[in-house]
């Protein structure tokens, strides 16, 4: 009794200590950004809440009193960057009004892939491409949130998409493509052995890279999609 007690007024206190010059909306912010720097160095396990704080310059207890549990800190890094996904969505739509045939194909590939090479190259985004690609690769519950909050429904559009530029193929064989070609994005913005086996030519996460990805990955797709059914297939 006497412990809860402690702890309700040591939190009181921490509340009392935060600056009064420091508005409400730049403390959140700070702890946000603060939470997204360390969960993309060292993983969501690997970061504590009084370490957000430390580096978000708040007291501990602020943490909590803004965001809640550990886990909707995390979701909260995601719903500030929710924009992204609507930027990639109004592409993919762009893409899929345009041409017909290769062209089209290509143009939903850059819908997928520009957007975050520019993120990554960004110092406002750095962080959170590198967090997207760490932490989403892992199957842990807050991941999966995330991936059903934000990515999937991202993730079926672009199949959908390359589905309707490819109809000789099933819209599985386009969901094994969308992975495959997410691969190739993912490995593009946290690697760096390409440095060292370049000799140093190739700058690691190079966004003038970017041309080139397209091309693989539109290449990729287009080598295992078809862009019209067969005539067994339309037979049949």
């Amino acid at each position: 009794m006497y412990k809860t007690g402690r702890r309700a007024f040591n939190a009181c206190m921490e509340m009392q200590q935060v600056p009064a010059a420091a508005p409400r909306g730049e403390r959140r912010q700070a702890i946000l950004l603060a939470a997204e720097r360390l969960f993309a160095q060292r993983g969501y396990h690997g970061v504590t809440i009084r370490q957000i704080a430390e580096q978000a310059g708040v007291p501990l207890a602020l943490v909590g009193y803004y965001f809640g549990p550990k886990h909707e800190l995390f979701h909260a890094i995601f719903e500030q960057w929710r924009h992204t996904v609507d930027e990639r969505l109004a592409l993919l739509a762009q893409a899929c009004s345009g041409a017909a045939g290769g062209h089209r194909l290509r143009a939903i590939v850059a819908a997928f892939v520009e957007p975050v090479l520019q993120l990554r190259a960004s110092a406002e985004g750095e962080a959170y491409a590198l967090l997207v690609a760490r932490e989403l690769a892992y199957r842990t519950p807050e991941a999966e949130r995330v991936l059903g909050d934000f990515f999937d429904p991202m993730a079926h559009a672009f199949i959908d998409a390359l589905h309707g530029a490819c109809p000789g193929s099933t819209r599985p064989q386009a969901a094994w493509a969308y992975q495959f070609a997410l691969g190739a994005l993912i490995h593009h913005i946290s690697d760096h052995r390409v440095q060292r086996l370049s000799r140093g030519r190739n700058p690691p996460n190079d966004p003038q890279a970017g041309a080139l990805l397209v091309d693989f990955i539109g290449a990729g797709v287009g080598a295992v999609l078809l862009p019209e059914p067969t005539l067994q297939r339309r037979r049949a």
